[in-house]
């Protein structure tokens, strides 16, 4: 009974420590990280209209 304790609070220590661990990102890199996110799908589809103007104009 005392050694499954022992396991049982050791474990819960070790899974408490590892999760403190963790990164947190604030509030302004996340907005940040979103606009970039936003900027580079702009980015993509404008290079998917310029690449089916193109395709467009070839085939005339």
């Amino acid at each position: 009974m005392r050694k499954s304790l022992f396991i049982f609070v050791f474990a819960f220590m070790t899974i408490s420590f590892a999760s403190s661990c963790r990164e947190e990102k604030s509030t302004g890199e996340k907005i940040e990280e979103g606009i970039d996110d936003v900027g580079d799908g702009i980015e993509e589809g404008a290079e998917e209209v310029e690449d089916a103007v193109e395709d467009a104009t070839d085939h005339n």
